[in-house]
Formats: structure tokens, C-alpha cells, sequence
């Protein structure tokens, strides 16, 4: 889809259609608000569709006023809008008829936001395997999301599937504040991630598993990265208890919710060692409380997935890191770019 010749993407659906997900980039200009499309529907149902269309036109022309005003108003002739809502008809066709009446060149998306996820599951079906990931692998707490972004910094095409889905993908891994995108807003991310990198060039991203939280990972993706060239983060054991308690520093102030995660693992671990590790956070022995997590738990769970499912991580080159300072990921990424490129 050419979204790049259009000057703006406008989402007339409701507010709450937005938030589940959007094409990334579309300003959201709902011509009818959550209540305002349910009043509509009801009177549909309930009276006539004649009363119901009078309503529903009325709301319509109102809230496409207020966005002339507010959000159109300051663009000249020549500006060209792509706007679109469920199907493509009735709420997009009525915002673009408007904007044409007034001299805009504005054009409705065909198929509409139905057309977009179809595509959107198509594309992520089939790009994955025009990339050249370069997988980079290491257990819980060496820094691979540091290490990521010194990549980024460097200049590496880096794709962080952690900050997309908002989730650090353990148990402890969700993000203080933050609740993770829907499944479809996830992947409407990730296309537009894709689509950004440079195919002749290699894009780093993280070894993950299927889920990250809640969220799913395409399945063409997972087998792309799966097939992929490794490296792997040498990370000693003191420098990786200093990054998670950094990371999860929000748990230290939280002892409920740090138990509430603690008790997911009572099948995996028996209750006798789960209170262990509880009662180290109480007595707030916190780094061998972490290191207990990292050696029982994080450290076998690693282990048996990445071994299992990455083919060439036997093979990895490893990259050493002693400190938890931005200047030793900076370094460390440095080295691995400037690295010769294996045969």
C-alpha cells in the first residue's frame, strides 16, 4: 500500500477502533465518537433507518466541521489526504466528499481498514524472508536490549521486538505503567519496522521466543530469525545481577506484585523454593536474591529454548561484557561491527 503518496492518513473509525489499532502514521478524526456511532445504531434498530440516518448525518457533518477547524484548517489546496474507515464506505466517503467540496484533493482508502489488516497479515507472511537478521542471543540479564540499542547508536539496523510488544519477555518482564499494544497494533508496527531497513544490510534483533508477554510473534518471522546468523553476549554473572536490578528496579518498591510473579513459577519450582526466593526479597537481600533467580531459574530455561531452537548459535561468535556502563555496551558494539563478516 502507498501510504508515502498521500500527505496525511486520516482514521475517521471511533476513538476506540484507533486505539485497538491504526495504520502507523493516521491522525485519528473520528467522524462519529464511541456513544455517537452506538446512539446511531440503536435508533437503526429500534425506530428506522430513515431516523437514523438523519441523526448519524447530522453527528457527522458536526464532528467533520470541528475537524476542518481544528485539524485541517491550516493546510493549503494542494494538500492530499488518504482517509479511510472500517469498510472504506459511508464514514470515509462522507469526511472525503466534504473535504473535496472544499477543494482538497482527498481520497478514500479502497476496502478501508479491513483491506489495510488483510494486507498487513500478507506482507508479514512474506517480508521476514527478504531480511538478514543477525540474532543475538545470551541469558536473562546480559544486556541484549542494552546491547541493542548501543547497536542502534552505532548505526546498526537494530529491531527491538521487546519495545514493540512492551513487554522484557520473562515473568518478571512487563512494564511498570505500561500495558502492552494489542496483537494487531503490534504487527502493524512491526511491518513498519520492516519496511524501514535496508535489505542489503543486516538488521540485529533479539532471540525470542514465540510469545513476549501476551503478544505473538509471526510465525514467518520466528523461522527467518530461527535460520539466522548468531552472536552471543559473554556477560559475567555480577555484571548481569547489576543490569536486572537496575531493570526491575520497580519491583523492589512493589513486594505484592514481585510475589504475585513469583507464585507463576510454583509448577515449575514447588513452593519450598519459590518462599526461598521470597523471603530473600523480604530480608531485601537483593542480589543474591536475584542471582538464586538467574542460576535456578533463567539460567536452565535459556538453555534448553536457545539451543533448541536457534540452529547456528553453537556457533556464535561471543561478544565479552564486564560492566553494566554505557561505555562497555558502546565498545562492545563498536567491536562487533567493525568484526569481518563470517563466510
Amino acid at each position: 500500500m502507498k501510504f508515502k503518496d498521500f500527505d496525511a492518513i486520516i482514521d475517521a473509525r471511533t476513538p476506540s477502533e484507533y486505539a485497538l489499532d491504526h495504520i502507523p502514521g493516521a491522525v485519528s478524526a473520528p467522524v462519529l465518537e464511541d456513544s455517537q456511532r452506538a446512539e446511531v445504531g440503536t435508533l437503526y434498530k429500534q425506530v428506522s433507518p430513515f431516523e437514523a440516518k438523519k441523526l448519524g448525518a447530522a453527528l457527522i457533518a458536526k464532528n467533520v466541521a470541528r475537524h476542518v477547524e481544528q485539524l485541517f484548517g491550516k493546510n493549503d489546496k494542494a494538500w492530499r489526504p488518504l482517509i479511510y474507515c472500517w469498510r472504506g464506505g459511508k464514514r470515509s466517503g462522507a469526511m472525503a466528499h466534504i473535504l473535496r467540496e472544499i477543494g482538497w484533493n482527498a481520497q478514500t482508502l479502497e476496502g478501508g481498514y479491513r483491506a489495510y489488516r488483510r494486507w498487513v497479515v500478507d506482507e508479514l507472511a512474506t517480508v521476514p524472508a527478504e531480511m538478514n537478521f543477525i540474532v543475538v542471543h545470551g541469558p536473562t540479564g546480559s544486556g541484549k536490549s542494552r546491547f541493542l540499542g548501543a547497536l542502534r547508536k552505532a548505526g546498526a539496523q537494530v529491531l527491538d521486538l521487546e519495545a514493540l510488544a512492551a513487554h522484557r519477555g520473562s515473568v518478571l518482564g512487563g512494564l511498570p505503567g505500561a500495558p502492552q499494544p494489542s496483537q494487531k497494533w503490534f504487527e502493524s508496527q512491526l511491518l513498519a519496522e520492516l519496511g524501514k531497513f535496508d535489505r542489503a544490510r543486516p538488521v540485529f534483533v533479539e532471540g525470542e521466543s514465540k510469545k513476549i508477554g501476551e503478544i505473538q510473534v509471526a510465525e514467518a518471522l520466528m523461522a527467518r530469525m530461527r535460520g539466522s546468523r548468531c552472536t552471543v553476549l559473554d556477560t559475567d554473572l555480577a555484571t548481569r545481577v547489576t543490569l536486572l536490578l537496575d531493570e526491575y528496579r520497580h519491583f523492589l518498591d512493589d513486594r505484592a506484585a514481585l510475589n504475585a510473579q513469583l507464585d507463576c513459577l510454583v509448577a515449575l519450582h514447588g513452593r519450598e523454593r519459590i518462599d526461598e526466593w521470597k523471603a530473600l526479597a523480604a530480608a531485601e537481600k537483593w542480589r543474591e536474591f536475584v542471582e538464586r533467580l538467574l542460576i535456578q531459574h533463567y539460567d536452565p530455561a535459556y538453555q534448553r529454548s536457545s539451543t533448541r531452537n536457534y540452529a547456528h548459535l553453537a556457533h556464535a561468535a561471543a561478544v565479552k561484557l564486564r560492566s553494566a556502563d554505557d561505555g562497555a555496551f558502546a565498545r562492545a558494539a563498536a567491536a562487533l561491527l567493525e568484526a569481518p563478516v563470517p563466510a
